[in-house]
């Protein structure tokens, strides 16, 4: 069987103007192929150093031990400013951590277990929607994906009028903003215009007025005893436990917006390439199609643990396609990184999409391998080169809700649907790791097994 596709590396020297044109475009084919088996690499400009850091130890330094002195760069938030505003996504320091008092608590266990039903209803929609036939499988994915997030936070269907046009222009937004602007790149002071495209300011704006819409509406059921216990009302009457203080509209209105980029494309990104290499995997999509009718007799949040190997599946696309290819931190100090120095302001790049296809780390890569997490590479590696979600304390609060969603709407397109690949799709960095263009596959009905 084939490797999954990879984006081709670039030149291991180019100039800065070539550089910051291959990293506007995709961030995975502006990098050199070296970063698959270097432990740390360092790259100038006239503006700023940064420094790439696949090693282990170094990862668990800088996310773990010391995670406060290698804060969120602003960096990349320059980029998405415009739609995510002051969010828990870009924030640091004390205004992060009230955030994520106030969000954290709607995220625990407990709280997965009464949204489950919500997502149930847009997985099984979902999957009724398909059509049968050739289709291009990422919108699919996306509607589904905003389909969850609509709810499980507003208890709103996609078809609901306000919810459909979020996600339409969201899908506006992903076509015209780039995942770097000018910002990324040149320190600017704040009076400086962003160069923010007209369409992606006009789209964020369009986007956030209509979240802003269903907050409002939300604030006003709190207040009368009529709104429903989803994650929004549980998110907005959660008082931090330092202050006392709720979210009021406007800041709800900035986490409304990260929730449905990370919750939303996250997981869309995620989902499609999960479908792609069980297309490419046969006996792999027959394994999960077990698996999925057994849970489709008794789709119950309990039986959820009986998805090991659909679980494995989603697992393993979060490793070789994480929606989140790169993340970037800033030195607050002088640092030394294996007996090199690393000087104050530094961008501290961690990398993902490297880590996880390490050549010195993990056996056979760039393969498609469920069951690696069975054998002792792959559980040493989950633990430390494995992070599609960040790692310590700034790790993504909806990791749980993800990897219940993941394996979920698997296992209920896989009982139903049986998928072939069409095209090979190359995987290109913007928001998220998506396909140049387009995830092709080719679904036809299941037959069920007969009954003995």
């Amino acid at each position: 069987m084939s490797t999954p596709p990879k984006p081709a590396a670039r030149p291991d020297r180019v100039s800065l103007l070539r550089y910051m044109r291959l990293f506007r475009d995709d961030i995975l084919s502006a990098q050199p192929a070296r970063l698959y088996r270097a432990w740390m690499a360092e790259f100038r400009t006239p503006f700023f150093r940064s420094y790439l850091i696949n090693q282990p130890e170094l990862l668990d330094l800088v996310l773990k031990q010391r995670p406060m002195d290698f804060p969120k760069s602003n960096r990349v938030a320059e980029g998405l400013r415009p739609l995510l505003g002051n969010s828990v996504f870009v924030t640091n320091g004390a205004t992060w951590a009230r955030q994520r008092r106030i969000i954290d608590p709607a995220f625990e266990g407990g709280r997965l277990r009464d949204t489950f039903p919500a997502m149930l209803a847009a997985g099984q929609a979902a999957s009724a929607r398909l059509p049968e036939g050739e289709v291009e499988i990422e919108p699919e994915t996306s509607h589904a994906a905003a389909d969850v997030i609509f709810r499980t936070l507003f208890s709103i269907p996609i078809d609901h009028h306000i919810a459909a046009q979020v996600f339409d222009q969201f899908r506006a937004y992903q076509r015209s903003q780039p995942i770097l602007n000018l910002g990324a790149f040149v320190p600017l002071p704040r009076w400086m215009p962003r160069l923010h495209r007209g369409d992606t300011r006009k789209t964020a704006a369009q986007i956030r007025a209509l979240i802003g819409e269903l907050t409002q509406n939300r604030m006003q059921d709190i207040a009368a005893g009529t709104a429903p216990d989803d994650l929004a009302t549980k998110i907005m009457t959660t008082p931090d436990p330092e202050t006392g203080a709720c979210f009021d509209t406007a800041e709800m209105v900035d986490q409304v917006a990260i929730f449905f980029l990370a919750g939303h494309e996250t997981s869309a990104s995620a989902l499609a390439w999960a479908l792609y290499l069980l297309a490419m995997h046969p006996q792999a999509q027959d394994r999960v199609a077990a698996e999925a009718r057994a849970f489709a007799a008794d789709p119950t949040f309990a039986n959820l643990s009986k998805l090991r190997f659909t679980r494995d599946v989603f697992r393993e696309a979060l490793r070789l396609y994480p929606p989140v290819p790169m993340m970037v931190r800033e030195a607050t100090q002088p640092e030394r990184f294996r007996d090199r120095d690393v000087p104050k302001g530094s961008q501290i790049v961690l990398s993902p999409w490297h880590l996880h296809r390490h050549e010195r780390l993990w056996d056979n890569p760039d393969g498609f391998d469920p069951d690696r997490y069975a054998a002792e590479n792959g559980k040493a590696c989950l633990r430390t080169a494995y992070m599609p979600f960040s790692a310590g304390p700034r790790v993504c609060t909806g990791a749980g809700f993800a990897m219940v969603e993941g394996p979920l709407m698997l296992a209920l397109i896989l009982a139903d649907w049986q998928l072939a690949p069409v095209n090979t799709p190359v995987p290109v960095a913007h928001l998220t790791v998506r396909a140049r263009d387009g995830i092709r596959l080719r679904l036809s009905r299941r037959v069920s097994a007969p009954v003995s």
